[in-house]
């Protein structure tokens, strides 16, 4: 079931309902249920896959706490091993198998193991990752194994976050389901705001701004380099509105229920440098590469060659979690480039920083967000020869056609998203006091919605796409 669906309209006024109406006690049970329905929507039989690594991670944490010495490490490797199993069988058998085959070709002999004809179960790596987050953490004694079952379940399989995160740690949701929840006026209406923004993002902007990337994309080299420039800037917008709206509308539907989820996105389009991108940009899962990954290799703390060793590692594996492909990978391993040479020539950058005096926020963001953009050229091209046909058109940059053949208007309405995000991003970062939706005053207020529900009619994409991470 998607967000941009009205089955889910549906499916939260029932379930919200329903919760509020349910002995606090039985909560947990309604949604575990509510979540299975949510998950079975897309192919039922994945669940079965999903109680399987749920049933071994619930007993891993158990006898990790009750063992000790090497028993302990062996029952998290047996739970770890299962998780990275199940993803790398449907995530990466194929990728694998195919480079196999084209290494084995190379010496004239034909691999005998056929590509598998299957399809990833949705939301794959984000319930992986939360899943080996608690055995991890009841590993290194931050957390106490959870002796309900179906609390436990309920902790990898909560509908909101289930398919596309955030991806949460056991310390922060999991207790909140052994507290009763009360029916909250407030906190319910700032819940709906948080996800009526997310819909605007989806609807309004990602959607919007997919048509014009499709289009491009899907026949790059029928155009130039301004028109792929566009276009490659108009993707990472849409996905960045696709995934924090995605996130948006979990966390509101989390919030009206009395659930808090941690915060994934804090407007990245303003960051000064690639390492602040990463530190406002899928936040939990950049936070889970550093916890279990980047600090456990030794971080920053065992030299500059250590350091530099230890980015690459972390973004190529991060660019490996987003795709099964050498175009993901190589995503991940420039951004881990240019975080290393941040990190390298630190010293020259904050002395740069003050030749531009006061005009090096803005100068520093707009050669951050334009660096992002190109390497973003990767992570949405289909394969390596198509991004290395887009830079080589953009390196030369031969005006083209802005428009596609599509009415003025059409592209009127790609500004105007872009307008809206960038214009309410803006006033929350730099002046978070000036509000719409959540002003005081109640003329504001319902201006607010107003207009938004005239942007949702106007310039809204109804097509009931789905969310890109899905695919991750």
């Amino acid at each position: 079931m998607i967000f941009n669906s009205l089955a889910f309209v549906y499916f939260f006024i029932i379930v919200t309902t329903l919760f509020f109406f349910t002995p606090q006690k039985l909560r947990w049970a309604l949604l575990l249920a509510a979540s299975c329905v949510f998950y079975m929507y897309f192919i039922p039989v994945y669940i079965l896959i999903l109680g399987f690594t749920i049933g071994i991670d619930y007993l891993a944490g158990i006898f990790i706490a009750k063992s000790s010495g090497r028993k302990r490490k062996t029952w998290l490797i047996c739970s770890l091993i299962a998780n990275t199993g199940v993803l790398a069988f449907f995530k990466y058998f194929n990728f694998l198998n195919s480079n196999l085959t084209a290494l084995l070709g190379l010496i004239d002999y034909k691999n005998p193991i056929p590509l598998l004809n299957i399809l990833l179960p949705i939301g794959l790596s984000f319930h992986t990752f939360q899943a080996m987050s608690y055995t991890i953490e009841v590993y290194r004694g931050n957390q106490q194994p959870e002796k309900h079952f179906g609390i436990y379940a309920l902790y990898v399989m909560f509908y909101p976050q289930l398919v596309a995160g955030p991806i949460e740690r056991p310390q922060n949701i999991l207790h909140q389901f052994h507290e009763d929840k009360f029916f909250d006026y407030d906190r319910i209406t700032e819940g709906l705001k948080t996800m009526l923004w997310g819909f605007v993002k989806k609807l309004v902007v990602a959607d919007r701004l997919a048509l014009y990337v499709n289009a491009v994309y899907g026949n790059a080299e029928h155009h130039s380099g301004v028109t792929l420039i566009v276009a490659t800037f108009f993707f990472i917008v849409q996905i960045y509105c696709d995934f924090s709206g995605y996130s948006d509308i979990a966390i509101g539907a989390a919030k009206v229920m009395g659930y808090n989820l941690m915060i994934n996105f804090k407007r990245p389009f303003f960051s000064k440098n690639i390492q602040e991108v990463w530190q406002r940009w899928h936040i939990s899962l950049t936070t889970w590469f550093r916890d279990y990954l980047y600090f456990p290799l030794g971080g920053s703390r065992k030299g500059i060659a250590i350091t530099i060793r230890n980015l690459l590692i972390v973004f190529a594996i991060s660019g490996l979690w987003h795709g099964a492909g050498w175009t993901f990978i190589i995503w991940g391993l420039l951004n881990g480039i240019v975080l290393a040479l941040e990190a390298v020539f630190n010293p020259v950058l904050k002395r740069a920083n003050k030749l531009l005096g006061f005009t090096k926020n803005f100068v520093r963001t707009v050669f951050t967000i334009a660096l992002f953009v190109l390497m973003g050229i990767f992570f949405r091209s289909q394969t390596l020869e198509q991004a290395v046909y887009i830079f080589k058109s953009i390196i030369h940059l031969k005006p083209g056609r802005l428009f596609l053949g599509e009415p003025p208007i059409t592209f009127a309405y790609y500004i105007l998203a872009l307008i809206v995000l960038f214009g309410a991003e803006y006033f929350e970062e730099y002046h978070p006091k000036i509000k719409l939706i959540r002003n005081n005053n109640t003329v504001i207020r319902y201006s607010g919605y107003l207009l938004i529900i005239v942007l949702l009619i106007v310039t809204g994409v109804f097509n009931g796409a789905d969310f890109i991470y899905f695919q991750f």
